[in-house]
């Protein structure tokens, strides 16, 4: 694991940046590989133990050897307020900044990322991801920045936030961006979080996505709103995202 204590013009802020190599990155000097940026880095490592996990479906040969990059969110629930969503809400006075925090991660995290390690920087093997409110701001930057992100993992997107503007801003749209998509919900969230958790998958089928091919929708049974859920669910979404027999160029 290497920590990269990573300061921000754009936000004025440090993040620190988790950053695991697949044995194969040593072991390949000349080979590059895909990268997946994850929110709420500290959660991606600490709670889900996505690197153990990426490790074991990489021996496995389910997955690609892959970079993972954790991005600490600044530390208080006012800062993930702050930076994963997209416009502002009264009941939530620090919110939407995502622009600002979306150019963080494209003009700065990304380049700095791409300039230290081997990376394949294309957008065809750039991964985002999150849960809850890090789904949320995954959906928008790749709406925003199509050019940066071609792989989307949303666990649980909060689709909620300010009266579902998400769905608003997907139904002016006449097509979305190519990538391939995981999008997934408990059962045990609620009714309304399903509904619209199935209403967003729509519009990306209404769009041009195709279920069972870029789109992979899944709603988990009986699991809950929570890190644990989260957490059984991360190698799934890695299978999907980033599988073993994929077509990324440079290895």
């Amino acid at each position: 694991m290497r920590v990269h204590n990573f300061h921000s013009r754009v936000l004025q802020a440090d993040r620190y940046l988790l950053v695991w190599l697949p044995d194969e990155y040593e072991r390949n000097s000349s080979s590059r590989f895909p990268v997946y940026y994850m929110h709420d880095g500290q959660n991606a490592f600490i709670n889900w133990r996505i690197d153990e996990t990426a490790q074991a479906l990489i021996a496995a040969k389910q997955i690609e050897p892959l970079i993972l990059v954790g991005v600490y969110h600044g530390g208080t629930n006012e800062d993930r307020f702050r930076d994963y969503t997209p416009t502002y809400d009264g009941n939530y006075k620090t919110s939407g900044k995502a622009d600002a925090y979306g150019r963080m991660l494209v003009q700065e995290v990304k380049p700095f990322i791409d300039s230290q390690y081997r990376t394949l920087p294309d957008a065809a093997n750039t991964g985002l991801g999150g849960a809850s409110l890090g789904g949320l701001v995954s959906i928008y930057l790749w709406l925003q920045c199509p050019e940066a992100f071609g792989k989307l993992a949303l666990m649980s997107p909060s689709v909620w936030w300010d009266d579902r503007t998400i769905l608003k801003s997907l139904k002016k749209l006449k097509t979305v961006p190519r990538a391939r998509v995981w999008l997934d919900i408990g059962t045990a969230e609620g009714d309304d979080r399903v509904h619209d958790t199935r209403q967003l998958r729509d519009s990306l089928v209404a769009k041009g996505l195709t279920t069972g091919a870029d789109l992979q929708y899944v709603e988990f049974k009986d699991a809950e709103h929570n890190e644990k859920a989260f957490a059984k669910r991360a190698g799934q979404v890695l299978q999907f995202l980033f599988p073993a027999h994929s077509d990324g160029k440079g290895r």
